[in-house]
């Protein structure tokens, strides 16, 4: 076969579209693998960034995308067209939710319709987007073969869903499995050669996209519902007065049948809030009710409302209501030591703040500005002056590079949702999962 000949001798010519936090990332390792690599992109500003070789994305190395750029190894446009040169056209777009929690696959299908008349024989589509299963062959597989092509013939189609976690130093693109499902068995083939050439982990061959996609699901409904569980357990713990901190580590000895989750002030990120309505809403097809999964996220989506709730309780202690209260956020990424505002809980506390009236100001170190339904503010810098003028610090993301003694030294009262202030006693300190007893 010719393209699996081309691919592995790295002379086919691949197309990335969508370069965001999955599709830069996934365009710089096969640029390094010793592929010709074209990104594409609708959003000028990337564009011309990829092509003087600047980086926009945390977990692409500069110098490895600059590089590669150097070499003309990548190279970026927002012209369809150059998929008509080339051998694999790989799909790295957005799947949101709408506002009803139902998928919303527009992004797919436009690029999609914007690829269909520059394709031809012998190239291999791969989508990479978490989405339901049943994705790939029920969107993207009747548009080509509407062009006259036979899937696993003359034309090759599979998913390969991306497991980008951004800030995670140990496992990234290079080293982490990948799995591949193809419509046909020799369609998982040409697939399976393309990425086991591009990472170093082991590629599992599923046997269909369908499992494919499903697998992408499973590995973050499991996370959503452990802490979902972990966080109705905080809320336990804050009225038993137990430090569900402590039992989570008490429990991290047992060194078999127990993983570690952790509590917060509800999730964020690009997949776990949103990837496991995907499968909720494809079940409702079949006449089924995914219960863990929609109680998972009601749990999970009321916890900024508990913040909020805990906050007014620590600002009454003081006589202080929050309307008029000077409320400081510490962190406002959906998780620590990363620049990602995407579905972060810290959104949802500072609207629901700002609605009860309080006066707000936030200080993270990776985000120096946020707008968010009319709410405009800059990141405040971390001084004694700054904390010891607010009434409540509030600790949202456990970003490593806060110094979190000067906060507890200066702010006169402080709410952490993270744990981040472990190892500080200080009666300032009321810790989600705890109690409204502060540390002694």
């Amino acid at each position: 076969m010719e393209l699996l000949d081309k691919i592995k001798n790295k002379k086919a010519k691949i197309a990335v579209i969508g370069l965001g936090y999955v599709g830069l990332p996934l365009a710089v390792e096969k640029a390094k693998a010793g592929f010709t690599v074209i990104g594409i992109d609708r959003k000028q500003d990337r564009v011309a960034m990829v092509n003087r070789g600047e980086n926009y994305i945390p977990d692409v190395l500069a110098r490895e995308l600059a590089e590669v750029v150097k070499d003309g190894k990548l190279q970026a446009t927002q012209d369809f067209s150059v998929i008509a040169n080339v051998d694999v056209v790989t799909i790295c777009v957005p799947t949101p939710l709408d506002k009803n929690k139902q998928p919303d696959t527009s992004y797919i299908e436009y690029v999609v319709e914007q690829s269909v008349p520059y394709l031809h024989p012998g190239q291999l589509m791969v989508l990479e987007s978490t989405t339901y299963p049943g994705t790939t062959e029920e969107v993207i597989q009747p548009q080509i073969e509407g062009q006259g092509f036979t899937i696993g013939q003359d034309f090759f189609l599979a998913f390969s869903p991306e497991r980008i976690d951004p800030g995670n130093r140990k496992f990234q693109m290079k080293n982490t499995p990948k799995v591949v499902g193809g419509v046909t068995v020799s369609c998982t083939e040409v697939a399976k050669a393309l990425y086991e050439r591009v990472v170093d982990g082991k590629v599992f061959p599923a046997s269909s996209p369908r499992v494919a996609e499903m697998a992408k699901l499973l590995e973050n409904i499991f996370r959503i519902v452990n802490i979902s569980l972990v966080n109705e357990l905080a809320l336990l713990c804050e009225k038993m007065k137990i430090d569900v901190w402590e039992v989570i580590e008490a429990a991290k000895t047992k060194p078999f049948g127990f993983m570690a989750f952790y509590p917060g002030p509800g999730l964020g990120g690009h997949c776990i809030p949103l990837d496991p309505f995907y499968l909720s809403w494809k079940a409702k097809e079949y006449g089924f009710t995914t219960r863990f999964i929609e109680l998972a996220g009601q749990i999970n989506d009321a916890m900024p409302h508990h913040v909020v709730e805990r906050a007014m309780e620590l600002l009454n202690e003081q006589g202080k209501p929050l309307k008029g209260s000077r409320v400081l956020l510490l962190g406002v990424a959906y998780k620590r030591d990363i620049d990602d505002l995407r579905e972060s809980p810290a959104l949802k506390v500072v609207r629901l703040l700002a609605e009860q009236g309080a006066v707000l100001s936030y200080h993270d170190p990776y985000i120096p500005k946020v707008d968010h339904q009319g709410l405009r503010l800059c990141s405040a810098p971390l001084t004694e002056e700054t904390l010891a003028a607010q009434d409540l610090a509030i600790i949202m993301t456990g970003h490593t590079g806060v110094d979190y003694p000067l906060v507890v030294k200066h702010a006169p009262l402080i709410l952490d949702t993270r744990n981040a202030t472990k190892g500080i006693e200080s009666s300032k300190i009321a810790r989600l999962g705890v109690g409204t007893q502060r540390t002694q």
